[in-house]
């Protein structure tokens, strides 16, 4: 498959963990320019527009976008038949005119940024929703027609309870969705949360309580009758996300917007990140992968997937001996994190804790 990222780098406000390429317009004019700049990037990849499987508006937040700007971009995609059409939505900007546009333009999955169900966390997140927004965006985008709707969730947020994770977990319940995205926070530079532990005003949660919500979190999306396909995402039905096994897969796709990145005919492309930049010339870098890195980031990549990557495709693809390349592969099936089954390469149970320990041997 190949896929199409847009990223819509405008949020109303800056969630204090996010670390993606954002910022708060400062009126709509920005906005608007910054959309004809992105359609005229896009357009630039016009002769891939019959090979494109997927489409991901990212951000940022895409939903924050007026229904004629949604209208304006989404209307300049019609060229493009993908199989999956998705984008990100805060609940809080959802409207029901916006809904329709979605609806009218093809795009046929949801990805929900709930994050967690318990307000005062969501408060110290600086996230802007309600419970009831989020129940009420999934019953009006049920009411038109989507049945592929995700939700994303973060655990292991200091103060946050094992009680909490499973309220969490028991509102995902009923929701009645087919996909859950759940990752444990991290502390990424250049957040406020990052300057606050600078400061000595943020402690992060214990690892082991953090493995022990990661235990809830499979236990329980298991018994809910999730299947679990990559280290953090589950799915009923198997409604994939198949832009993102694009990117587990070392698939090609492209990247449109600021600081979006792609992997395309062989070449990883990086966007400028500043908008002035941006404007004026899209590109800031195009670097050729060798041989090498490829294998590295399909092994990093593909060890994601729960089902792990397959050995001889991988030898035959890249004409190498994967035990000869990486020998300290080797330590790691010793000790648990990985094993072979199937002509196989995966993370054991243990090893879904852990890693990041296995990732560092291609490195």
């Amino acid at each position: 498959m190949k896929g199409l990222y847009i990223h819509i780098p405008f949020c109303e406000y800056i969630c204090h963990y996010c670390d993606f390429v954002k910022r708060v317009p400062k009126n709509k004019d920005m906005v608007d320019t910054y959309i004809k700049a992105l359609v005229n990037e896009i357009n630039t990849y016009k002769e891939h527009f019959d090979t494109i499987e997927t489409i991901y508006i990212g951000g940022g937040t895409p939903s924050m976008l007026d229904p004629a700007q949604l209208s304006y971009l989404l209307s300049r995609l019609k060229d493009i038949h993908p199989k999956e059409f998705s984008i990100e939505v805060n609940p809080e900007s959802y409207t029901e005119e916006k809904g329709l546009v979605f609806k009218k333009y093809g795009i046929n999955r949801i990805s929900l940024g709930v994050q967690t169900f318990n307000q005062e966390l969501l408060h110290y997140l600086n996230r802007g929703h309600t419970n009831e927004h989020v129940f009420s965006v999934i019953n009006h985008l049920k009411s038109i027609g989507f049945d592929n709707i995700s939700v994303d969730l973060i655990y292991a947020i200091p103060k946050q309870t094992l009680d909490d994770l499973y309220y969490d977990l028991k509102m995902i319940e009923k929701l009645d969705i087919n996909h859950v995205s759940c990752y444990s926070l991290i502390l990424e530079e250049k957040t406020y949360f990052y300057h606050q532990y600078i400061r000595g005003n943020f402690k992060q949660v214990d690892e082991d309580i953090e493995a022990s919500m990661y235990k809830i979190v499979i236990d329980t999306l298991k018994k809910q009758g999730f299947e679990h396909y990559e280290i953090s995402n589950f799915a009923k039905d198997k409604k994939y996300s198949y832009h993102n096994l694009i990117y587990w897969t070392l698939g090609e796709y492209i990247g449109c917007g600021l600081g979006a990145h792609g992997f395309i005919d062989g070449h990883r492309t990086y966007n400028e990140k500043a908008l002035p930049k941006y404007l004026d010339h899209f590109l800031n870098e195009k670097t050729y992968q060798e041989k090498e890195v490829l294998l590295q980031d399909e092994l990093i990549f593909g060890l994601r997937k729960i089902e792990g990557v397959n050995i001889k495709y991988l030898e035959d693809k890249y004409d190498v001996k994967l035990m000869n390349v990486y020998p300290k592969l080797q330590e790691k099936i010793d000790i648990g994190l990985v094993e072979i089954k199937d002509g196989y390469l995966k993370l054991t149970n243990q090893g879904l804790f852990l890693g990041n320990q296995v990732f560092m041997v291609f490195i």
